[in-house]
């Protein structure tokens, strides 16, 4: 009797050291997949669970092995504690480090570069091709005055102000409020103690630069021209001039590929129309970038009050003081033009 009970002991210590190497298997072994196409990551959308983890788990193809990563999910009851995010699956993650990750919600950021933009529509799409952002939802927040006035001081035409394109770095499921509160948070910290001591100066508010900013911005590329361009603008208003600034013009019309503009087009209906209003428009007419911005902060000093583009295509400007000089100097401009067959 004592002899028959070793062989089921010795099978029993068998089975258990199998069951022992298989779970330190499912936990243990690498199983996150080597991706030659770069880092592999998993988005878990905010609202879905389980079932949507195991599905682009198996669509992108991203473990080794699901069904040990499900025996270790549901061993650490992961199923009951899944997290919306953006994951960043590092090759040879094993399965536990895999589900502690995810279980903890330990997101990777989305770094990212905001585009210049113009209207309201293209920032909402830009938004949404980088982050889980409901873009309808942004819209409609900037579109709401009230909710725009009492979080940022701003209305619907001026919240372009708020927005500085260049590098972001937030997580996948920011939300649409949360991503205005972000920029909100970037531009607070552009408008340090002393941009704001220079506007001041210049008898302008944050927002009021924004918008020169983005006139001289659609005016030419060229960084050596931007502040004499904001320099020239400054004069006019100084002056009590109306700013005749063709970009203006040109979105007041709706069409920024115009390259000659026409008589016609100063007729145009809209306070956007600076040959018509004095002053400067409502607001920006395109995000200002911050090499315009800081063009309008720091202007050249000088006594030009007209410009226009230079014969050639080169992107730069020729200024005058006069409007005699500004005459020749368009006058070339439109010659140049003609040469080209360049009509609208």
């Amino acid at each position: 009797m004592q002899r028959l009970r070793w062989p089921a002991l010795l099978a029993a210590l068998l089975l258990l050291l199998g069951a022992l190497g298989a779970a330190w298997y499912a936990l243990w072994k690498p199983n996150v997949r080597y991706s030659a196409f770069g880092p592999a990551y998993l988005y878990i959308r905010t609202g879905t669970g389980y079932g949507a983890v195991l599905d682009s788990l198996r669509k992108y193809d991203l473990l080794h092995d699901v069904s040990t990563f499900e025996r270790v999910a549901r061993w650490r009851d992961y199923p009951q504690q899944v997290k919306p995010g953006r994951y960043l699956l590092r090759p040879g993650l094993s399965n536990a480090a895999l589900v502690e990750l995810l279980a903890r919600g330990e997101q990777d950021t989305v770094a990212f570069t905001l585009d210049v933009f113009k209207y309201k529509p293209q920032l909402a799409r830009q938004v949404a091709r980088q982050l889980e952002t409901d873009s309808l939802r942004l819209r409609r927040l900037l579109q709401d005055n009230a909710y725009l006035q009492r979080r940022y001081q701003l209305d619907t035409t001026t919240i372009l102000t708020l927005f500085l394109p260049g590098p972001y770095r937030l997580l996948w499921t920011t939300s649409a409020p949360q991503f205005l509160d972000s920029a909100a948070a970037t531009h607070r910290r552009f408008w340090t103690a002393e941009r704001r001591r220079r506007a001041d100066s210049l008898g302008l508010t944050p927002a009021q630069v924004h918008v020169l900013a983005s006139i001289v911005q659609r005016e030419t590329a060229k960084k050596e021209d931007k502040p004499l361009i904001a320099g020239t603008y400054l004069n006019r208003l100084r002056r009590g001039m109306r700013l005749q600034a063709d970009p203006t013009l040109l979105w007041a019309i709706g069409n920024f590929g115009v390259k000659r503009v026409l008589n016609r087009d100063k007729l145009v209906d809209s306070p956007y129309n600076t040959y018509k209003h004095k002053g400067l428009p409502p607001g920006p007419i395109t995000s200002a970038n911050r090499q315009s911005l800081d063009a309008v902060l720091k202007p050249a000093r000088h006594d030009y009050f007209f410009f226009c583009a230079r014969p050639g295509g080169s992107g730069y400007s020729d200024f005058a003081a006069t409007f005699a000089e500004h005459k020749r100097n368009a006058r070339r401009y439109q010659h140049w033009l003609d040469s080209l067959g360049v009509k609208r």
